[in-house]
C-alpha cells in the first residue's frame, strides 16, 4: 500500500526529479507549488461553471499544469530515468484557439472591469491572478539561472489570457453583468 506520508521532508528539506535536495523555499518549488495551486483553482472554477465544453478545456489545461509541474520539479542538471511528459507549440495554440472562440460572443471591452459577476468568473479571476504569480516565478528562476523552458513561459502567459476571457465568457454564458472599472478623479 502506497503511504502518502514518507517523514522525509520534516526538516524542511526535499527531492527534485533526479534525487537532488533542496529546501522547500527553493525557488523550483515555489514554482511548481504556484502551479499546484493553479491547478486547484481550475479545478473549482470547473465546478462552479458546471458547462460541459468549458469543463473539456479546463481538464486539458490541468493535465499541461501537471506538465508544467513534472518539468519545474525536474532538476535540470540531473540526467532523469522516467519518461517525462512535455509541452508543445500547439499546446499555447491550442489555448489562442479558444481564446479567439470565446471572444466572438463577447461584447467588446471598452474599460478595464472589475473581477466578479458570480462565484464562476470570480474563481476563475482569482486563478488569472494565481497564473501570474506563477508565471513571474518562473521568470525569476530564469534571471536567476535556473533552467525554465521557454515554452513554459510562453504557456502560462498564454493561460493567464485564457483565464480571463474565460471569465468573462462565463459571465456572458450565465448572464451576470460586466462592472466596468471608473477611476476616481
Amino acid at each position: 500500500m502506497f503511504k502518502i506520508y514518507t517523514k522525509t521532508g520534516d526538516k524542511g528539506g526535499t527531492s527534485l526529479i533526479g534525487g537532488v535536495r533542496v529546501p522547500k523555499s527553493h525557488i523550483r518549488i515555489e514554482s511548481y507549488g504556484t502551479v499546484d495551486e493553479l491547478n486547484s483553482y481550475i479545478g473549482m472554477v470547473n465546478d462552479m461553471a458546471a458547462n460541459a465544453v468549458i469543463g473539456e478545456w479546463l481538464r486539458e489545461i490541468q493535465d499541461r499544469l501537471f506538465t508544467i509541474g513534472s518539468v519545474l520539479a525536474t532538476d535540470p542538471g540531473k540526467e532523469v530515468k522516467m519518461k517525462l511528459p512535455d509541452l508543445h507549440d500547439e499546446d499555447v495554440t491550442w489555448l489562442e484557439q479558444r481564446i479567439d472562440t470565446m471572444n466572438e460572443t463577447l461584447p467588446e471591452m471598452r474599460s478595464f472591469i472589475l473581477p466578479g459577476g458570480n462565484l464562476a468568473s470570480s474563481a476563475c479571476h482569482v486563478a488569472r491572478c494565481v497564473c501570474r504569480r506563477a508565471e513571474r516565478i518562473c521568470v525569476a528562476m530564469h534571471e536567476e539561472q535556473e533552467f525554465v523552458p521557454p515554452i513554459v513561459l510562453q504557456y502560462l502567459n498564454r493561460l493567464s489570457d485564457f483565464l480571463f476571457v474565460l471569465s468573462r465568457y462565463i459571465g456572458h454564458i450565465h448572464n451576470a453583468p460586466e462592472i466596468p472599472w471608473r477611476a476616481r478623479i
